[in-house]
């Protein structure tokens, strides 16, 4: 492997909105970035059908199609895009060190900066119908996709702050936004729960999981059942919301960047400084507030500037 070691001054890892955004500012500075892709290429948003809340889109698009011109926008500039996932890292402590990774387990790449895009992955159920339907009314984001749904009935799932969040966003869209708690209680804070039990098209039901959901194509329905007294019952659909939360894709960096206790990576301040001297991070694997493809472009947009200022002061 040694033999053939490359040499670079930017690499990006990850290639969602946040990943692409960084590389047009990289090659635009003249950084020569290479990005590797990992193996879903343009990230979370290419599970959306469609996108109707990216500025610049007044007719909307899918999630694909923005992707692809993101990147043939980082192309332009010349960015190099590479489908491939880094599987090793070792990164240097030191101003001024050469961060060494390992791609695909064979190809060693030594980066003067490196660029963390690798985003979070939304949790699911694990049900087939459920994976089946994602795209067609299964999603797990309401402030992304809650807008198609208006005047209609939806489901969340979920117990927590997230799920309270959703619900009291879709009852300002939706007819009906029904509420699946698994407990015969919800986690989320005392304040969510008021906002969600003084909110008259919301219903709760305790002790109630998801069993299906119901179509072909898309979304007509869900079978819930009750836990305790094992009843089932249908339920009239369009949505089906699951807000049981996101795991960061950062295991690749634990014990080497600082991360909170779920494994968000920790950036410096309004900066996307890591621990790490010419490490960064943008996107959802830092962002667990807002996780949008307009802010992830935003946070990548930083990166690739602070980068850039990191190699201009070694000079």
């Amino acid at each position: 492997m040694s033999e053939n070691i490359e040499k670079i001054k930017c690499l990006i890892i990850g290639s969602g909105p946040a990943g692409y955004t960084a590389a047009i500012y990289a090659a635009r500075a003249d950084m020569k970035p290479i990005m590797y892709t990992g193996m879903q290429m343009g990230g979370q948003l290419t599970t959306t059908t469609e996108v109707d809340n990216y500025p610049g889109y007044p007719n909307g698009t899918d999630g694909t199609a923005m992707m692809t011109d993101l990147q043939k926008q980082a192309e332009r500039f010349g960015t190099e895009v590479r489908f491939g996932m880094v599987t090793k890292v070792d990164l240097s402590d030191k101003v001024g060190g050469i961060h060494k990774v390992v791609v695909d387990e064979t190809k060693e790449i030594e980066a003067e900066t490196i660029i963390i895009c690798t985003g979070a992955t939304a949790k699911y159920l694990g049900l087939e119908s459920e994976q089946r339907l994602i795209g067609g009314g299964v999603s797990a984001c309401a402030t992304c996709d809650g807008f198609f749904y208006k005047g209609q009935d939806v489901i969340v799932v979920g117990a927590g702050d997230t799920a309270a969040e959703e619900a009291t966003y879709l009852a300002n869209i939706c007819n009906k936004v029904t509420v699946l708690v698994r407990k015969d209680y919800m986690r989320a804070s005392k304040a969510m729960q008021h906002r969600v039990n003084k909110t008259e098209n919301i219903e709760v039901l305790y002790n109630t999981e998801l069993d299906e959901v119901i179509g072909d194509n898309v979304v007509d329905g869900v079978r819930i059942v009750n836990n305790q007294t094992k009843e089932k019952q249908d339920i009239a659909v369009t949505g089906v919301f699951i807000a049981i939360g996101h795991k960061p894709n950062s295991d690749l960096f634990k014990g080497i960047l600082d991360m909170d206790d779920v494994g968000y990576l920790i950036t410096k301040g309004k900066s996307t400084k890591t621990n790490l001297p010419g490490v960064f991070a943008a996107g959802d694997i830092q962002d667990k507030e807002y996780r949008q493809a307009v802010t992830a472009a935003g946070t990548g947009c930083m990166a690739a500037l602070d980068a850039e200022r990191y190699l201009g002061a070694l000079e």
